[in-house]
């Protein structure tokens, strides 16, 4: 009754990674007990986790590197593989939020969350495929989109392009304070997603800057943002407190790879009690203002409520 903070599992968005094919479950060396799925599975775990009350999923593509060009045009290609898990995942399942992810990188031969062009990122386009990207996704179901890009004025057009398309409904997630960080490791493993040349700095935010997220969230919420991210979240709890106070759309934090990763080979080798150190993690993002937390320590909390 006098606790100042509250963690549930309603607070929780699970991170999945799909890849084309069937009967894979394959994990991820440097995130243990996280897979990647072909789409089969993919709902057998959706199913899973249902069950448990974990109702909020961000569904990440593992795309093969045929598939891959530089303008990322299988993206919103009518058999994106991540389009149709999408559509049965919705089908299957009307009730649970799904969450997509908006960035070329994925499907980009050169790795990067913009375009490529005479070795520098493009912004203004990158706007147009983003915008591509985004409409395709709303077809396919998705209930709120996440521009994990960084790519300055793509929440104003895409949200455009989405209203343009009948998608008045559908929420943007914005990656508003994604921060240039050494902590992305494990997620790059997951996808095959790391830049090919050059790194994500000019378009990522630098680690040492604080009031500049309040300038991108400002930014953000005038081009019709529903829901503002800080990304890491563990190592920028002060971030996290900052758009907190200064905003008021809800606040998520993308509790990384890296971040989760450190804490299970803590806890695998002894160090920390995880089924201490998990929920004491996750409540103090909580605690520093995020209304919704993206951990791959989701379901894990979903058991041990459960």
């Amino acid at each position: 009754m006098a606790n100042e903070t509250q963690l549930d599992v309603s607070h929780l968005v699970f991170p999945l990674f799909v890849m084309d094919g069937s009967g894979i479950k394959s994990e991820i060396k440097s995130l243990p007990g996280i897979y990647r799925f072909s789409p089969e599975l993919l709902l057998a775990e959706i199913e899973s986790c249902m069950n448990l009350g974990l109702t909020n999923f961000i569904l990440f593509p593992a795309v093969a590197d045929a598939l891959k060009d530089t303008t990322a045009t299988y993206s919103y290609h009518p058999d994106n593989f991540y389009l149709k898990i999408a559509r049965d995942i919705k089908a299957r399942f009307p009730e649970c939020c799904l969450i997509s992810d908006v960035a070329m990188d994925p499907y980009s031969s050169d790795g990067h969350d913009g375009l490529v062009r005479d070795g520098a990122i493009v912004n203004d386009d990158t706007l147009p495929i983003l915008a591509k990207m985004s409409v395709a996704q709303a077809e396919a179901g998705f209930d709120m989109l996440g521009p994990s890009d960084m790519m300055d004025g793509r929440v104003g057009f895409m949200r455009q392009a989405l209203d343009e398309a009948g998608y008045t409904n559908t929420g943007i997630l914005a990656y508003t304070a994604k921060y240039a960080s050494a902590f992305y490791g494990p997620f790059r493993d997951a996808l095959d997603s790391a830049p090919k040349s050059g790194d994500k700095k000019t378009y990522q935010m630098n680690p040492a800057n604080r009031r500049e997220a309040l300038i991108e969230a400002e930014l953000d919420t005038m081009e019709g943002a529903d829901m503002l991210m800080v990304k890491p979240a563990l190592h920028y709890l002060d971030v996290i407190k900052e758009l907190k106070d200064s905003s008021n759309l809800p606040i998520a934090a993308y509790h990384v790879s890296g971040e989760c990763a450190m804490l299970m080979a803590a806890c695998r080798n002894g160090w920390l009690d995880y089924n201490k150190a998990m929920p004491e993690t996750l409540l103090s993002i909580r605690r520093a203002g995020a209304d919704v937390i993206l951990t791959y320590f989701a379901k894990d909390f979903a058991e041990m409520v459960r």
